[in-house]
């Protein structure tokens, strides 16, 4: 079995491509302004030698991107799944703080109007200390 599944490919390729030796038949040709034809300069080209560790060390890398990329994609579907389940769970306590709201409103209004009773008793308590004093000095002043 061979190191990685593109070793012997990448080998069979590499030796199958013959060296091309630049000539002039290969070379196009390109007319210049004057409609005379020029050979045009290319550079011949390469035959790329490639190791099978270069190609072992690649599948490697290409293989854990692909695995990051698995592992990244079931983190975002979990974290979409704690969304929706985190929205839900917000939706049911709006729901349920609804009623308690409502309760929290009148609870308010009872309480303000308390506030104002109280108010106005010690106001009204204040009044009647100071006639039960003014009538307290006048049964001072008759017994002199």
């Amino acid at each position: 079995m061979p190191e990685s599944l593109w070793s012997s490919e990448a080998e069979a390729a590499v030796e199958q491509q013959p060296e091309l030796e630049p000539d002039e038949k290969h070379e196009p040709r390109v007319e210049d302004r004057s409609g005379q034809q020029e050979i045009a300069q290319v550079a011949p080209p390469v035959a790329l030698a490639v190791s099978s560790d270069d190609f072992s060390a690649l599948e490697e890398r290409v293989l854990r991107a692909v695995e990051m990329l698995k592992h990244e994609r079931q983190a975002r579907a979990a974290a979409e799944v704690r969304i929706a389940e985190a929205q839900e769970r917000a939706a049911k306590a709006d729901e349920q703080l609804g009623p308690i709201h409502t309760q929290l409103n009148q609870q308010t209004q009872l309480i303000e109007q308390l506030q104002n009773e109280v108010s106005s008793l010690r106001a009204e308590r204040d009044t009647v200390r100071r006639r039960v004093e003014r009538l307290l000095e006048q049964l001072d002043s008759l017994e002199i």
